[in-house]
């Protein structure tokens, strides 16, 4: 057995140790706003609210989840996390299948033009007046095809289908399968850590997108959870929720605490779900060989 030198003890521990405390500095906000979620209107005005909660109480989630606006955003943002997911991976799937063909003609110029896309966004204004012009606005289309395919996320699953044995694909061809059935009998089973993974990035900014919300949609029935959030941060309608449920210990921070653990905790339960699929894509391109 290989002793450790002192000096790989020591970069071990700091690491360790800088982890650690990296980790609790994420980790501290969001105990101290679950904390203030169950706490009273009370104890949070007079800041006795650390990690722990104070006075338990549940009115904070009563008040929230007994508003209609706060649940039909809810269903608005489920509606387009798993829609406008399914709809990123497949368009997603298919040009990262097809550009990682060394065949295709004109496949160095595209990747070219995808590269660029990372480096020089779509203004604003003419952003708009494209979706505007396709007859998207107030619609949920608006929030789900400008951002159709990601490139970072094209590039990363391009490198995973170049890493599939060929003679897989030769093989399927050999039974008769043509490129659309090669690649959703054999290249889809086989990229289950790579799907995975860039589904959970586009989860995660279909549930925490607001801006392109504001600027594509109008109708307060089509908002959705974040910016129901942002209505409660910034335009203070808590009050409006206050008026909702008569009880005294209730505060507009308890609420809006209430309304952000809301919004959050369904998407981080979504993780274990996936965790042992997305740790094999999350490496995906570090090993080579």
């Amino acid at each position: 057995m290989i002793k450790e030198s002192a000096s790989r003890r020591a970069f071990i521990y700091g690491n360790y140790l800088f982890l650690t405390m990296t980790s609790l500095a994420m980790l501290l906000p969001f105990l101290h706003i679950f904390a203030g979620s169950l706490s009273s209107g009370s104890a949070i005005s007079k800041g006795m609210v650390s990690i722990v909660p104070v006075e338990w109480t549940l009115i904070n989630y009563e008040a929230v989840l007994q508003n209609a606006a706060i649940w039909k955003s809810f269903g608005v943002t489920v509606v387009l996390t798993v829609g406008g997911t399914l709809f990123n991976l497949l368009f997603t799937s298919l040009m990262a299948y097809g550009l990682s063909k060394n065949e295709l003609k004109g496949r160095s110029v595209i990747l070219m033009l995808i590269v660029f896309t990372m480096i020089f966004q779509v203004p604003l204004i003419p952003g708009y007046l494209l979706v505007k012009a396709l007859g998207m606005l107030n619609s949920l289309w608006a929030l789900i095809i400008p951002g159709t395919i990601s490139a970072f996320n094209l590039i990363i699953m391009i490198s995973f289908f170049r890493g599939i044995p060929e003679g897989l694909v030769e093989a399927a061809r050999i039974d008769g399968c043509g490129e659309y059935r090669t690649w959703w009998s054999i290249v889809l089973p086989l990229s289950l850590p790579s799907l995975s993974t860039i589904g959970l990035f586009y989860a995660v900014g279909h549930w925490n997108g607001y801006f392109n919300a504001i600027m594509f949609i109008r109708d307060p029935g089509l908002f959705p959870l974040q910016v129901k959030l942002r209505q409660l941060l910034v335009d203070s309608d808590a009050e409006a929720l206050m008026q909702s449920v008569n009880v005294t210990l209730q505060s507009m921070e308890g609420i809006k605490m209430a309304t952000i653990m809301v919004a959050t905790i369904p998407i981080l339960l979504v993780y274990p779900l996936i965790q042992k699929h997305f740790i094999k894509g999350a490496m995906l391109g570090s090993v080579k060989g």
